[in-house]
C-alpha cells in the first residue's frame, strides 16, 4: 500500500507545471503560447526571463529529487527510489494538472539522479556544458546527455567507474528516460538538422546555426 501511495505522490509531484503556473499567476503569460509553446525550463527562461526560468529549473528539479527520496521518508526499503522517481518523470511529461502536455523531463529526470546517484548526475553534467559551450544548443547538450548516460550504464560498472556493479532496475530506468527526453525533443533534432535551432547567448555554436541568439 505505501509503495501505490508514493507511486500517486511522485506522480503528482511530476505533474506541477511549474512554469505555466509562474506565467499565468506572475506574469499573466500563458507559456504555451509564447516561444515553444513548451513548459519547461528552457521556454520559461526565454519568455519570462531568468529569474523566472531559474525557479522553474529548481522546483522542477527538487520534484524529481523529493520524488526519489520517499522510499527513505516512508521507510520502505523494498522498493528502488529509481523506481518511484520515474514516476515523477513521467508526471512532469503528462502532468495531470496541465491537460497531459508538460516538459521534457531534463530538469526532473536530473533531480531523480540528484536523489539517487548524485556523482553520475555530476558527471551528466559536465557533458552538458561542454555540450552546451561548443554547439550552444540546449536541446542537442540535452539529447547528447541522455545518450551518453546510455552508454556510461552500460560501460560504467564494467569499471567501476561512477557506478560500482551493474544494476538492471537503474540501467533499464536510465534507458527509458533517455528515450523520453531524446523523443520530446524530436522537433529540435528536426530544426539542428536543418539548422535552424534555438540558441543561447553563450558558446561556439560550431554547427552554425541560422537562428539569431536570444
Amino acid at each position: 500500500m505505501k509503495i501505490l501511495v508514493m507511486i500517486l505522490i511522485a506522480y503528482l509531484l511530476g505533474s506541477i507545471p511549474t512554469g505555466l503556473w509562474i506565467g499565468k499567476f506572475f506574469y499573466h503569460t500563458n507559456l504555451r503560447e509564447h516561444g515553444s509553446g513548451n513548459t519547461g525550463t528552457t521556454n520559461t527562461f526565454r519568455v519570462l526571463g531568468a529569474k523566472a526560468g531559474m525557479i522553474t529549473f529548481i522546483i522542477d528539479m527538487l520534484k524529481g529529487t523529493l520524488a526519489a527520496l520517499l522510499p527513505l521518508i516512508f521507510g520502505v526499503t523494498g522498493v528502488s527510489p529509481i523506481l518511484i522517481g520515474l514516476f515523477a518523470i513521467i508526471g512532469h511529461t503528462f502532468p495531470l494538472f496541465a491537460q497531459f502536455k508538460g516538459g521534457k523531463a531534463v530538469a526532473t529526470s536530473a533531480g531523480v539522479l540528484l536523489g539517487f546517484a548524485p556523482l553520475f548526475l555530476l558527471f551528466l553534467v559536465v557533458v552538458f556544458v561542454i555540450t552546451l559551450y561548443l554547439y550552444s544548443m540546449i536541446s542537442l547538450s540535452s539529447v547528447v546527455a541522455a545518450s551518453v548516460a546510455v552508454v556510461s550504464v552500460l560501460i560504467f560498472p564494467a569499471f567501476g567507474f561512477l557506478l560500482p556493479h551493474y544494476d538492471l532496475l537503474f540501467t533499464l530506468v536510465i534507458i527509458l528516460i533517455a528515450g523520453i527526453i531524446i523523443v520530446r525533443h524530436k522537433d529540435n533534432i528536426t530544426r539542428i538538422k536543418v539548422h535552424k535551432e534555438n540558441l543561447v547567448p553563450w558558446g561556439l555554436n560550431l554547427s552554425h546555426q541560422e537562428q539569431k541568439k536570444n
